[in-house]
């Protein structure tokens, strides 16, 4: 073992103890990237705008200079995303090139804000692509409108009969067809993508059930808590006793929903980026002059 490592080691977490600093749970940040993954665009995003790279809360230092630091631990984050995203189904070349483009990206932006656009604009193209791989793989065009209609009005009330007139079909029929592709009626999906949606709130924010239900459009409170209990096996309150904790550590204090990044070591920085570079991903050695 490398004494001066060591050494250096043990100062870092002297020094994070003295500032108490915590880092952000990997298991909340794994979370994310499978939401990235599994198309789930809207939790996605719900998440980014409430994070932004340049806070970097709960991070290590992998640079003095605050741009270069913002830098590698974005693409690191982007690295990351790519491999998720092909596990799930992406071609190879597809999540590649796709990871080319946005590091290279990286590597021209001068300034934090870019950074913080570049993140999201990454984030939302990996995840949009992700959704439309895994339902045109699966379903119909009228299922995977459908399908995308209610991902995107999770948080009104929705009836059949307004996605049968948006898709201008009898409500009948599509009912049927509905529940032949998917293998549940339309209402059932709709209560399901809801819980699930209340599932990551309770686990990722601090909104009160009272808000998760009137924001999921559920009649009453009442009604959010039966439905969430016949889902889960449990009430909203003993789910988020189980697992907010698990997302965050006690004492962080944090916006609600911050996931990506958290720590990495300049090991795993200088190992993500050679591999990057033997995939032709990135020039880690052509940084241009940075500023603030």
């Amino acid at each position: 073992m490398d004494n001066d490592v060591n050494k250096e080691l043990q100062r870092l977490l002297f020094m994070q103890r003295e500032r108490l600093m915590v880092r952000s749970s990997y298991e909340h940040e794994f979370d994310f990237y499978d939401l990235v993954a599994t198309g789930e665009v809207e939790e996605v995003m719900r998440q980014v705008r409430e994070y932004h790279i340049s806070e970097l809360r709960g991070v290590g230092t992998l640079s003095p200079d605050r741009l270069r630091n913002v830098r590698y631990h974005l693409i690191i984050s982007i690295a990351m995303i790519s491999r998720y995203c092909i596990n799930y189904g992406m071609d190879v070349e597809t999540s590649y090139s796709l990871s080319d483009i946005y590091i290279q990206k990286c590597d021209a932006a001068t300034s934090t804000n870019q950074l913080d656009e570049i993140q999201q604009q990454c984030i939302q193209d990996y995840c949009t692509r992700m959704r439309a791989l895994r339902l045109d793989n699966i379903f119909s065009k009228h299922v995977v409108r459908a399908i995308e209609y209610i991902y995107s009005h999770l948080q009104d009330r929705i009836l059949v009969p307004d996605l049968s007139e948006y898709l201008g079909l009898n409500d009948a029929y599509f009912s049927k067809l509905f529940k032949k592709e998917t293998g549940v009626s339309v209402s059932d999906f709709i209560r399901i993508k809801k819980i699930d949606a209340a599932k990551h709130m309770l686990k990722h924010s601090d909104y009160s059930c009272l808000s998760i239900s009137q924001f999921l459009s559920f009649s009453t409170q009442s009604h959010f808590i039966q439905a969430f209990k016949k889902q889960t096996g449990q009430t909203p309150e003993e789910y988020r006793k189980e697992n907010f904790h698990r997302a965050f550590p006690k004492d962080v204090k944090t916006k609600q929903g911050a996931s990506l990044p958290i720590e990495h070591t300049e090991e795993e920085l200088a190992r993500l980026l050679e591999e990057a570079k033997n995939k032709n991903l990135a020039s880690p050695t052509r940084l241009p002059h940075e500023e603030d």
